[in-house]
């Protein structure tokens, strides 16, 4: 089972808690005002903003917010300079883990972040010691419903996919991050609604953990996703069969 689809359902899940929680706005309003400040305010011209759009879209975010939290980004009006930083390491069983932040502390952040891998059996590395193992992609998390497979590939290939396979109960595609928004539009005019749509790090390598090790490295990824100023997480790991059957039935 690849860790990456994995934890995408996990985040998925989490992310519908999170928005009872009153987390996930605050999430969104950071990524909108980041992805406007590096890349303009247009998101005919800045996926990463088009993205988070999507993001605070699917979340039911009022538009209203939405367009405050980009215009905070761009200097039109007053807010938190948030700066965006990355950290890598390793969990339990070896597992690479990156960490992306938007944070106003780094100092606070930095501190946080390394002890909860602390906490978790993990530990940070150097910036690029485990980012050389992944690919950025686009990656949309789908459920056929009661579509033919075989009518589904053909409708994600002629949507731009690069890759569609089944990803435990339900099927991932992957395309090129630039593309992420075309397809998922091409998606839906054809019926097909998606459990969640993101640019995401895809792993090249895996690695395998025993049980112990899979409840290590998924308490250390959702406590890692609950602090305020983590925007997303990413790992590599195989999940053993049992934990993922276990998994399956708490969904």
């Amino acid at each position: 089972m690849a860790g990456h689809s994995h934890w995408a359902g996990i985040k998925h899940k989490k992310e519908r808690e999170d928005k009872k929680k009153g987390k996930l706005f605050s999430k969104i309003s950071k990524l909108l005002m980041t992805s406007a400040r590096q890349g303009g305010k247009d998101p005919e011209h800045n996926i990463e903003l088009q993205q988070a759009i999507d993001k605070a879209k699917e979340a039911n975010m009022p538009k209203d917010n939405i367009e405050r939290a980009i215009l905070k980004g761009v200097g039109e009006l007053d807010g938190v300079q948030i700066e965006t930083l990355r950290y890598e390491g390793y969990g339990a069983g070896g597992a690479a883990v990156i960490v992306d932040t938007l944070t106003d502390n780094r100092n606070r952040t930095g501190a946080d972040v390394r002890k909860i891998f602390s906490a978790h059996g993990g530990n940070l590395g150097a910036q690029g010691c485990v980012s050389w193992n992944f690919e950025t992609k686009g990656l949309i998390i789908l459920n056929l419903d009661d579509r033919e497979e075989e009518e589904v590939f053909d409708i994600t290939v002629e949507a731009g996919a690069e890759d569609f396979q089944k990803a435990g109960g339900s099927y991932e595609l992957t395309c090129a991050p630039g593309d992420l928004h075309a397809v998922g539009q091409s998606l839906k005019e054809n019926g097909l609604e998606f459990e969640s749509s993101e640019i995401t790090e895809v792993p090249q390598s895996y690695a395998d953990l025993d049980y112990k090790q899979g409840k290590q490295i998924l308490a250390l990824l959702e406590e890692l996703e609950d602090h305020e100023d983590v925007s997303n997480v990413y790992s590599n790991f195989n999940l053993p069969q049992e934990l993922v059957n276990e998994l399956e039935e708490e969904s």
